[in-house]
């Protein structure tokens, strides 16, 4: 089948590559030319593990194509997906307006049936509005004559992870989507049906509240084990092993239960935000999501006061930091707690200096008179404390010996729990996690 993509970010160039790797040919649109430049030369503009890899077959095998405009990619396409930023509003609103301007566009491009599909993370009815804008846009006049131009509008929500984005496109739990006839569903259900998985029907309003609920449960169990950490902190119990005790119960589970600095990124904290405001404007306070919402925040308020006691005067300090991305395996600085983390303690004096495997370059458009690292020692060098704030799986390979040879003095902070007390304090360390108590 021939699919277009508008957008290509973490989403669409993912989707985009994923669907031409199954079978499918794919027209990638981008309005920002350099981005389009760089993918035209082979060149993943973000990082994904696997992704330059299987883009650079697919392009090769003329199954993947990059287009700078949508009436390019409609004219090749009978499958359009949207995927273009939904960023919040200040008050927590997902601003639609790319989504609204890709519609217009689409509406303007059509010259045969197109079904359009949301892989934007959008609130519910969204769908509607964009059937709405298609219908006000759509040429009056087609081939020289009045014609009715018929399509379809669908939802397809994601539900990639960044760091393992294709794996979880390959072998999903299951795909969702909503539709309102049934030629839409057949066409999706085609597009899907390489991947062997369920795949869940329901109308479009229903698949838009699938991907907020999701997202925003998720968070919940996130802040849950957050919460648990500071009672345990407290009470001197160890927040690894209550976890763990909870995590073998089939109805718990272990995922999402890893206490740390909070959740960040683009999806947890942007769609939380937009399932309150969407019940609000239902009528239903969602007090839980709020709660959720302020203990992510508590948290990393929580770290700092941590390290401002044990270190005691921040000013003139030197503070090392390994890992920036807002998780391992991606280089997305969207919504880090690094970056609050960090830009709190440089108002206080301390000077900081930083190393992260990926996410560098987009650390250095957030920072500012921050000394950016070659290696986790380098960062190390000189410093009066070392923060833990992203779980690369390269920071568990540390040299601990190595490591305390050239600190200033040998303290950590470990925001992800990542050492779970790995003997440093035998090795001479001083060593804080979350939530550990008096291990």
């Amino acid at each position: 089948m021939n699919i277009g993509i508008v957008g290509t970010g973490y989403v669409g160039l993912v989707t985009g590559v994923c669907l031409s790797a199954i079978g499918h040919t794919v027209y990638c649109v981008d309005n920002d030319r350099e981005k389009i430049k760089k993918l035209r030369r082979g060149i993943a503009t973000i990082y994904e593990p696997g992704l330059q890899e299987l883009m650079t077959k697919q392009t090769k095998k003329k199954k993947l194509f990059f287009c700078e405009t949508i009436k390019e990619a409609a004219k090749c396409s009978q499958v359009i997906f949207i995927a273009v930023g939904t960023p919040s509003k200040k008050n927590g609103d997902a601003d639609l307006t790319y989504v609204e301007n890709v519609a217009r566009q689409i509406a303007l491009s059509m010259d045969s049936y197109k079904l359009i599909v949301e892989k934007s993370t959008v609130p519910a009815e969204t769908g509607k509005r964009i059937e709405h804008t298609i219908k006000l846009n759509l040429p009056k006049k087609f081939n020289g004559r009045n014609r009715s131009l018929s399509f379809d509008v669908a939802s397809n929500p994601e539900f990639l992870r960044e760091g393992s984005a294709i794996a979880d496109f390959m072998n999903p739990d299951r795909v969702v989507i909503g539709v309102e006839s049934k030629k839409a569903e057949e066409l999706l259900k085609e597009i899907y049906k390489p991947l062997k998985t369920r795949v869940i029907v329901t109308n479009i309003t229903s698949a838009e509240i699938i991907k907020h609920a999701s997202n925003s449960f998720l968070a919940t169990k996130i802040s849950f084990a957050n919460a648990l950490s500071q009672i345990c902190d407290r009470v001197g119990a160890d927040i690894l092993k209550v976890t763990e005790g909870m995590g073998y119960d089939k109805r718990i589970g272990p995922s999402f239960l890893n206490a740390g600095i909070g959740f960040g990124g683009s999806c947890f904290p942007k769609d939380v935000d937009a399932f309150i405001r969407l019940s609000e404007k239902s009528g239903y306070e969602f007090n839980l999501l709020k709660a959720v919402r302020t203990t992510n925040e508590e948290q990393k308020a929580a770290f700092i006061r941590l390290i401002e006691d044990k270190l005691w005067i921040i000013k003139g300090k030197t503070i090392g930091v390994l890992g920036l991305a807002f998780k391992p395996n991606t280089d997305d600085m969207r919504n880090a707690p690094s970056v609050d983390i960090i830009e709190r303690l440089q108002a206080e004096g301390a000077k900081i200096k930083a190393y992260d495997p990926q996410a560098m370059e987009n650390a250095k458009k957030v920072f500012k008179g921050m000394t950016f690292c070659n290696d986790m020692y380098g960062a190390a060098k000189g410093s009066d404390c070392l923060l833990v704030l992203t779980e690369w799986d390269e920071f568990r390979k540390v040299d601990f010996k190595k490591l305390r040879g050239v600190m200033r003095q040998p303290v950590v902070f470990d925001g992800r729990n990542l050492y779970k007390n790995d003997n440093l304090v035998e090795l001479g360390f001083e060593y804080f996690g979350i939530g550990r108590g008096k291990v």
